[in-house]
């Protein structure tokens, strides 16, 4: 199963290392994992998206909730919550193929912020199927090089 867990923690050096090490311990692999510094420059916010059961998931939160940088985790399962990626991605495009490409990102609303004789780097926001289905619509154009931040989330209301 997937979990979308949201991590608040004191910006403080080391909390990332701790906190990795304690799902590597277990077991886990992280899928994605994104930090950022909150509203409050003090505090930071982790999205981690891990697959794995609920039971042993249960146990990894209430071992990071005893880590003392810890301030907050909340496992999105049960919350409602707005989830996010950002794509970078630069794609072969030249003038045989360009238009082609435009139309794609179009119709994904993203949008193209670079562009050379050769190629194009295109910015996509969404969901994460959003950017799957967009990454396999460029796959024939041949994608050169690609870099994603990693899922966000935050809870609605």
């Amino acid at each position: 199963m997937r979990h979308a867990i949201s991590v608040l923690v004191e910006n403080k050096f080391g909390v990332l290392a701790r906190i990795a090490t304690l799902f590597a311990a277990r077991g886990f692999n992280i899928d994605s994992l994104s930090v950022g510094e909150t509203e409050d420059p003090e505090v930071s916010r982790m999205t981690i998206i891990v697959r794995g059961d609920d039971r042993i998931l249960e146990q990894v939160e209430k071992q990071l909730n005893k880590l003392v940088d810890i301030i907050k985790v909340l496992d999105f399962k049960s919350t409602r919550h707005v989830e996010r990626d950002l794509a970078l991605i630069k794609v072969n495009a030249d003038k045989t193929n360009r238009s082609e490409i435009l139309q794609i990102t179009s119709t994904f609303r993203s949008k193209i912020i670079d562009v050379s004789s050769d190629s194009v780097i295109i910015e996509i926001t969404g969901s994460e199927e959003k950017i799957e289905a967009f990454i396999n619509m460029l796959r024939p154009f041949g994608i050169k090089e690609m870099s994603r931040t990693g899922i966000i989330a935050m809870a609605r209301g």
